[in-house]
């Protein structure tokens, strides 16, 4: 990814989690900003059982004397996301301080950003990078069964973005349609308009 002002804005659906926080950390340090939508849509590799034993032997990691000290253990899928590009990140010097700072990430797709063109990284990609049978799990199911608890209210605030989405996108093709219409309609007038026009050399 090359260097832009504006933030990067990546569709984290359908997703491998690891692959997606490696890129997603190395553009950080390229001083890029990044925003991440659909975090409970990311998927990992392996069946859902095992990921789900493996962060529930990570929940019992906790300091002896006192857990309020940490790890602390997010359950929320963006800020599991986030604690994973963290530790792809030099996050305890200036550089990489700096560089946390410039990542978002969220569940669902909050304004502004569902009015901006969002991209994917197709290196990190489910599709291409895993093997047809391969098992995987959501990240969104995952944490949800750890200990989420807002899976129906984004799956909601989804829907009626979705649906609102479909409504602009049918009025923009119903607008474009008639615009074309309309340049046609003019063409067909300024025909006589048009071959004087291109007699002096303009086309």
């Amino acid at each position: 990814m090359g260097y832009q002002s504006k933030p990067i804005v990546i569709d984290a659906k359908d997703h491998l989690l690891g692959r997606l926080a490696s890129t997603t950390a190395k553009t950080l340090l390229q001083g890029q900003r990044v925003v991440v939508v659909r975090c409970e849509e990311l998927n990992k590799s392996g069946n859902f059982y095992r990921n789900k034993q493996k962060y529930l032997d990570f929940l019992r990691k906790r300091m002896n004397t006192n857990p309020s000290r940490g790890p602390y253990h997010f359950r929320a899928p963006s800020k599991i996301f986030w604690r994973t590009v963290r530790g792809m990140l030099p996050h305890k010097l200036h550089r990489g301080k700096e560089a946390l700072e410039n990542l978002k990430a969220f569940e669902g797709v909050p304004p502004p950003y569902d009015k901006v063109k969002r991209q994917v990284v197709p290196s990190a990609m489910r599709v291409i990078r895993l093997k047809p049978r391969r098992k995987f799990c959501k990240l969104g199911r995952l944490a949800h069964e750890v200990g989420w608890k807002y899976p129906t209210v984004v799956g909601t605030l989804e829907r009626r973005r979705k649906l609102k989405s479909t409504v602009y996108y049918k009025s923009k093709v119903k607008e474009q349609k008639l615009m074309r219409l309309a340049r046609k309609n003019v063409l067909e007038k300024n025909q006589q308009l048009q071959k004087i026009i291109e007699s002096y050399g303009y086309n």
